[in-house]
């Protein structure tokens, strides 16, 4: 076991003396002609996110960049640091979160490209002959999108275009594989039909997308006949998802609220969503300074007024704070991983989506169960107004009977 010649240190103490970092940075600069000014409260940044090792790895890194040929501006830095591939690696994430807060550059494109690449994969993925309309296609939704940004309305988001472009493949791969079609001219009401009934529970949601295809495609004269006109969704308006009984949610309560084990990220969320009707797109971006602790509120999305919090759902977030509390991060939301805790970004869709698996109930689920019962209980417009939701959109959890329990008991006369 050799020691360190300065501080005498074993080499497994020396790999995790805080310190290694600054000392690294100290050699960096002296070895630079030209040192850059932000370096030190670069080092400063790291140190309180990274552990020394992982640190001084990354400060070896941004050495080769400051030492080669190319110009060492912020913005310009920031792209040679990048990693091509779905991560831009830790170092380029790191620098991202540094200079953006500071203003020295402007934030990476990097949730761009991976939607691009998103895209790119689904439109490979359409039979050869269909493709070029599909690519089409694809290009029409990002001209529209650019259009809403332009006018100030709602733009398609990049999820929406994927979906829509999936569902379009789909349909390409049946007419190839099932109806032997390889052009979109030859495709009828029949195939739309046959298609639609693979999944009959998304119908609805395919449907649309398909009106909307059949009509760019024969706006540039690739059919002649809309084949999806005249057919029709042929479901019900109204919600027809699953809920939870009220046994289970008894034992999910308890599952939340007294078990030692769970953890604290799913007790906040199945809280949340089963009592307040949180949806996870609510609680992925609840921020800190969202919360209220003198009057145990919190702000929940656009929701237009503050959820006040019971004992149960307050326990929760408490605990979900302790949690984010250990693991020393800055980062400005309640749910911070071990990817996000180094940053300032919310927690992925994915990672949030599977925060329940354990108990074996999605975040959708529990949301839905408890909108049905706000909805049928109460006013649908006071529900609507309470969770800042459009009216129609409640409208979908009244049920169509009334339950004969519910019914005041009259006296027979």
């Amino acid at each position: 076991m050799r020691r360190h010649a300065g501080l005498g240190l074993c080499s497994a103490c020396w790999q995790k003396h805080p310190d290694r970092p600054f000392i690294a940075a100290e050699n960096l600069a002296a070895r630079l002609v030209d040192p850059v000014p932000w370096l030190g409260d670069f080092v400063d940044h790291l140190a309180v996110r990274h552990c020394a090792s992982r640190a001084c790895t990354m400060i070896s890194t941004l050495g080769r960049l400051l030492d080669d040929e190319h110009p060492n501006h912020p913005q310009a830095l920031l792209d040679r640091a990048r990693r091509p591939g779905r991560s831009m690696g830790s170092l380029a994430r790191a620098l991202e979160g540094f200079f953006t807060q500071r203003g020295l550059a402007l934030p990476t494109d990097q949730a761009q490209r991976l939607a691009a690449v998103r895209r790119r994969r689904r439109i490979d993925a359409t039979p050869l002959p269909l493709r070029p309309q599909a690519q089409a296609f694809a290009e029409s939704l990002l001209r529209a999108r650019e259009r809403a940004l332009k006018a100030g309305t709602l733009p398609r988001t990049d999820s929406t275009i994927e979906a829509a472009l999936a569902i379009v493949r789909d349909l390409a791969r049946f007419l190839t594989a099932t109806r032997n079609k390889q052009d979109w001219a030859l495709t009828d009401v029949h195939d739309i039909e046959a298609f639609l009934a693979t999944m009959p529970k998304a119908r609805q949601r395919r449907l649309t997308v398909l009106r909307q295809y059949f009509r760019f495609v024969r706006s540039r004269k690739v059919v002649l006949v809309d084949p999806t006109r005249g057919v029709t969704a042929k479901g019900p308006s109204g919600f027809s998802g699953t809920t939870v009984a009220v046994d289970q949610q008894r034992q999910l309560f308890r599952r939340w609220t007294t078990g030692i084990d769970t953890h604290p990220h799913e007790a906040l969320l199945g809280i949340l969503a089963l009592l307040h009707a949180a949806s996870s797109s609510e609680v992925r971006l609840l921020h800190v300074n969202d919360l209220d602790p003198i009057n145990h509120t919190i702000r929940l999305g656009k929701r237009p007024h503050p959820v006040p919090m019971d004992p149960a759902s307050w326990s929760a977030l408490q605990r979900c704070l302790a949690h984010r509390a250990d693991q020393h991060t800055d980062n400005p939301h309640v749910i911070v991983t071990r990817i996000t805790k180094t940053g300032r970004a919310p927690a992925s869709t994915a990672y949030v989506s599977h925060i329940l698996d354990p108990c074996g109930v999605s975040p959708r689920t529990l949301r839905s169960t408890r909108l049905a019962d706000l909805v049928n209980t109460l006013d649908p417009k006071l529900v609507a107004a309470a969770l800042g939701m459009d009216p129609e959109g409640v409208m979908i959890y009244l049920a169509d009977h009334v339950d004969e329990q519910r019914l005041p008991q009259c006296p027979n006369t």
